[in-house]
């Protein structure tokens, strides 16, 4: 038990000092009470003037953002009327290309307006008319002029020229087998694309994303890849359009920021970095991809189609999600593939691949080995299907023109096999076991065989 010094009061004492002090001070509680009150009122105060300045800064906020967008429609503007590279159409000229813009010419949507299809100075067009409601289109008609009188590449659409005034219009090269979106979809019930054709579409897209990225002075950044956005040529050659929300990217610097409170796309293919941070890099163009890869791959729509593939390749099921109507893809190529667009579509953009070094080091061979470099190739399955089976490569499902025999016996297309070990693999296409080489002889036999085939067939037809 601890002693108390002197003087000092035990707590019944303490208790009846305090009790004797509002004894002699009745009105203590009323004061406090009226200043606990006023501090309140004070701090309600407080937090509306706060409330008030934070709506104050968001208003100054979308002020600058609107003043930046102005700032940048002006130096467009600028840089266009300075070095005019593009024809300028008049009002009346597309309203008599297309009819008046009639309905029944209308062949797509764009972002900010509508596509028709028209026929101008002797020849078939598509012209594309500013939504006049749209409060973004003014700025993307300039921008996209801009950035199509500066780049040229034969995977990007052909811009033949504008009009300004009254109502804004571009104009663009007609191209007939509509968008990728719409062959995927099968639109009109047009045949399916085979896997051929889609490795091929890949390896395209891929191209010109590396030219635009590495652009001087300035690279380029879609901002909005998807199908609906890739057309096709009358040989299904691919042409990437719609160029209103891109950027112009300085060399010094992998980021800008798109002023903008809400980034503009399609949200299954917006990077989520650019959805979170606002920053538009050459990375939110490679997770874009990433998905319109394995939408090639499976023919399944975008959302959630990530997720679905990872699960599908973890648990060794891929192929119950490849799309049938390609035909039979062959599954190592698939597979690779399906690795590729996992990686591309890496939450974290630091961690995707590099498009010029490490995603064209997979589709380059690739190609090659599908025998697809050139434009022109056939949409579906070949007319090969009554060929015996042994003219056909296992690789290409191909009748083969120079066939050769590897080290596992089997006879494959050349540029297929050689393809197949440019691209780093030491294993049969076929067993998937280790071959002791890489030797590849010559069947002059079968190729004797499939030539007198192939001109018997020649004269039947």
């Amino acid at each position: 038990m601890t002693e108390r010094g002197e003087g000092e009061a035990t707590p019944c004492e303490v208790d009846k000092k305090i009790s004797n002090l509002h004894i002699r001070n009745p009105g203590l509680d009323n004061i406090v009470r009226d200043l606990e009150d006023k501090l309140k009122d004070k701090e309600e105060l407080v937090d509306s003037l706060l409330r008030e300045l934070e709506k104050l800064r968001e208003k100054q906020e979308d002020e600058q953002k609107k003043a930046d967008d102005l700032k940048r429609t002006v130096e467009v503007l600028e840089s266009i009327f300075r070095t005019p590279k593009y024809s300028e159409f008049s009002y009346i000229e597309l309203q008599q290309a297309t009819n008046d813009f009639e309905n029944s010419l209308k062949i797509g949507e764009g972002g900010y307006g509508s596509v028709y299809k028209g026929f101008l100075r002797h020849t078939t067009v598509a012209v594309k008319k500013l939504d006049c409601q749209s409060m973004q289109g003014l700025p993307e008609f300039y921008q996209e002029v801009d950035i199509l009188t500066k780049v040229r590449h034969p995977n990007l659409v052909n811009f033949i020229g504008a009009c300004s005034f009254p109502e804004p219009c571009l104009v663009y090269e007609f191209l007939p087998n509509g968008s990728l979106e719409d062959r995927l979809s099968r639109k009109d019930n047009t045949p399916p694309l085979s896997w051929q054709a889609r490795i091929r579409i890949t390896t395209e897209i891929c191209s010109v994303l590396i030219f635009l990225h590495s652009h001087k002075p300035h690279a380029v950044v879609h901002g909005d890849l998807k199908p609906s956005n890739i057309l096709l040529d009358a040989k299904f050659v691919t042409k990437l359009s719609d160029f209103g929300i891109s950027r112009l990217l300085t060399q010094s610097s992998a980021t800008t920021n798109v002023h903008r409170t809400e980034p503009k796309g399609t949200f299954a293919y917006i990077d989520p970095e650019f959805g979170h941070t606002g920053e538009l890099t050459s990375s939110s163009d490679v997770y874009s991809f990433g998905v319109i890869i394995l939408q090639l791959l499976t023919g399944r729509p975008a959302l959630g189609l990530v997720k679905a593939v990872q699960d599908a390749f973890t648990s060794e099921n891929l192929q119950t999600i490849l799309d049938k109507s390609a035909g039979e893809w062959p599954f190592l190529q698939a597979k690779r593939l399906a690795r590729l667009g996992i990686e591309c579509c890496k939450m974290n953009r630091r961690s995707r691949p590099r498009l010029e070094t490490e995603v064209w080091r997979v589709l380059e061979p690739m190609v090659r080995a599908s025998s697809l470099v050139s434009s022109s190739f056939q949409l579906g399955q070949d007319n090969d299907s009554h060929a015996p089976s042994y003219f056909m490569c296992p690789i290409l499902q191909e009748v083969m023109n120079d066939p050769l025999v590897a080290a596992d016996g089997f006879t494959y297309e050349a540029e297929a096999i050689k393809g197949w070990f440019d691209s780093g693999h030491n294993t049969s296409p076929l067993t998937n076991l280790e071959l002791p080489h890489h030797e590849l002889l010559p069947n002059r036999a079968l190729r004797s065989v499939i030539q007198e085939w192939l001109q018997q067939e020649q004269h039947h037809q």
